[in-house]
C-alpha cells in the first residue's frame, strides 16, 4: 500500500511545493463545498427556503462554473500563476460574507460568486500539475490533489458535527472560510508559472492583444473538434446524474434515514475515508491500466452505488454511501485528467475551463429535474433513481470516443497544429 501511495517517480522540491500549495488551496475550495451540502438542512430553515425550491437554489449556485470559462481563457493568456493567487483571495472573501447574508437571494448570489472562484481555481490547479508533473506522475498528481480535496470534505464534516452548538449555527461554518487569506504569503512563494506555459508565451504573438486573449476558445473548436464534443458528452450525463445524487445525500441521511449532525460527520469521517483512497487510487490505477478502462468500471459502478443508496434498506446505507464516494471520486480525477491531457498547451486551460461548465450545466439540468420529478413522486429517492437512466451513456462514449492519454507526453497528446 505504501508503494501504491508513493509517486511513480521521484518528485523535485518545486514540485513537491506545487503539490503542497495546490492541494491546501483545493482542500480550502471543498471546505466551502461540503458546508452547502452537509448544512443545507439548516440553511432551508435559516433562510425559510422552501422544499421545492431547494433544487433550483443549489442548481443557480452550481452555475457559477459558467463565468470561471472566462478566467480559464484568461490564464491561457496573461498565465496560470496571476489567475490562481486572485481566485485563492477572491473565494476566501466570498465564503466568509455568506456569514452574513440575510436572504436566500443573498445567499445564492455570494455563493455564486463564491463558485466561479472556487471552479476556477480547481480547473487551473489540474492544469498546472498536468504541466509539471512528468507523465508517469501525472495520475498520481491528480489523485493526491483530489484527496486533499476530500479532506476538505472531512473538515467541513467535523465542524459541521457541532453545527447545533456553535455560535450562529451554520453562520459560523462560512465565517471559519476567511482562514486561507493567512496562506496567502506561502502561496505566493511556492507558485510560480508553468515552464511549459512560459515555453509557449515565449513565442512572439501573430494577433492583437483581444484576440489573441479569445484565439484559446476557438482553437478548443476548431482544432480537436472530436475530442471537446466526445468528452462532453460523456461528462454531461455523469454530472446529471452522478453529482446531483452527491449534493442530496447528507439531506438524505438527515431526512429519511434520521441521521443527526454528529453521526453524518461520524459517517464522513469514518467511511468518508474512502474519498481521498478514491482519488488516488483513481489516479494510480488510471496510471497503471489506463484512463479509459479504469473510468469506465469507476463510472458503472458509481451508477449501482448510487442505486443502492437511495433504494437500500437503512443497514446498507454506510456501505452504499462509502462505494458511491469511492466510484465518485475515480471518476472525477480520471475526467480531470483527461480534459487537460487532451489538448495542447495554448489552451489547455480553456479546455479544463469548457469541461467544467459542460458538467455544471449537467448538474444543473439534473438538480432542475430533480426537483420536477420531486413534485411527480413525492420521494427524492425515486426523483434521483429515475435520473440514473442516463447515465449509462457516460462510460459508452469514454470506451468508444476518447483516446488513452496514460504514460504519454502532452506534446504527443496533442501537438499544437498550424492556425
Amino acid at each position: 500500500m505504501r508503494r501504491f501511495l508513493r509517486p511513480p517517480r521521484r518528485l523535485d522540491r518545486h514540485q513537491w511545493q506545487v503539490l503542497a500549495a495546490l492541494g491546501t488551496a483545493n482542500l480550502v475550495d471543498s471546505y466551502d463545498l461540503g458546508i452547502l451540502s452537509l448544512a443545507l438542512p439548516q440553511i432551508q430553515r435559516g433562510l425559510a427556503i422552501a422544499e421545492g425550491d431547494v433544487g433550483g437554489l443549489m442548481a443557480a449556485v452550481r452555475l457559477g462554473v459558467m463565468p470561471a470559462l472566462a478566467l480559464t481563457v484568461l490564464a491561457d493568456s496573461v498565465g496560470r500563476r496571476r489567475l490562481l493567487l486572485l481566485t485563492i483571495v477572491c473565494f476566501t472573501a466570498c465564503t466568509a460574507l455568506t456569514a452574513f447574508v440575510r436572504s436566500p437571494v443573498e445567499f445564492a448570489a455570494l455563493q455564486f460568486l463564491a463558485r466561479i472562484f472556487i471552479a476556477a481555481e480547481g480547473m487551473l490547479a489540474v492544469v498546472v500539475v498536468v504541466e509539471e508533473l512528468e507523465a508517469g506522475n501525472r495520475g498520481w498528481g491528480l489523485g493526491v490533489l483530489g484527496a486533499m480535496g476530500a479532506l476538505g470534505h472531512g473538515v467541513a464534516s467535523l465542524v459541521f458535527s457541532v453545527v447545533n452548538v456553535l455560535p450562529f449555527g451554520w453562520r459560523a461554518l462560512y465565517g471559519l472560510g476567511v482562514v486561507p487569506l493567512l496562506l496567502l504569503a506561502w502561496f505566493r512563494r511556492s507558485l510560480r508559472e508553468t515552464r511549459r506555459f512560459e515555453a509557449r508565451q515565449a513565442r512572439p504573438p501573430s494577433a492583437s492583444a483581444w484576440r489573441e486573449m479569445l484565439r484559446p476558445l476557438q482553437r478548443v473548436v476548431r482544432a480537436y473538434p472530436g475530442r471537446i464534443v466526445a468528452l462532453s458528452l460523456a461528462v454531461f450525463p455523469a454530472a446529471f446524474a452522478i453529482s446531483t445524487a452527491a449534493m442530496f445525500s447528507p439531506k438524505f441521511l438527515q431526512e429519511t434515514h434520521g441521521y443527526s449532525p454528529a453521526q453524518v460527520a461520524t459517517l464522513y469521517l469514518t467511511v468518508g475515508v474512502l474519498a481521498p483512497l478514491g482519488h488516488v487510487a483513481g489516479g494510480r490505477l488510471g496510471d497503471l491500466f489506463g484512463r479509459k478502462r479504469v473510468l469506465v468500471v469507476a463510472l458503472c459502478g458509481s451508477v449501482a452505488a448510487i442505486a443502492g443508496f437511495y433504494n437500500l434498506p437503512g443497514v446498507w446505507v454506510p456501505l452504499a454511501w462509502g462505494l458511491t464516494v469511492m466510484t465518485g471520486m475515480m471518476s472525477e480525477v480520471l475526467f480531470a485528467a483527461l480534459g487537460s491531457e487532451l489538448f495542447p498547451t495554448s489552451y489547455r486551460s480553456t479546455a479544463s475551463g469548457v469541461r467544467a461548465v459542460v458538467a455544471t450545466l449537467g448538474t444543473a439540468a439534473g438538480l432542475w429535474l430533480e426537483g420536477y420529478l420531486y413534485a411527480v413522486f413525492g420521494s427524492h429517492a425515486m426523483a434521483i433513481s429515475a435520473m440514473l437512466l442516463l447515465a449509462p451513456l457516460a462510460p459508452l462514449v469514454v470506451a468508444c470516443c476518447l483516446p488513452e492519454t496514460a504514460n504519454r507526453e502532452l506534446e504527443a497528446i496533442a501537438p499544437e497544429k498550424p492556425e
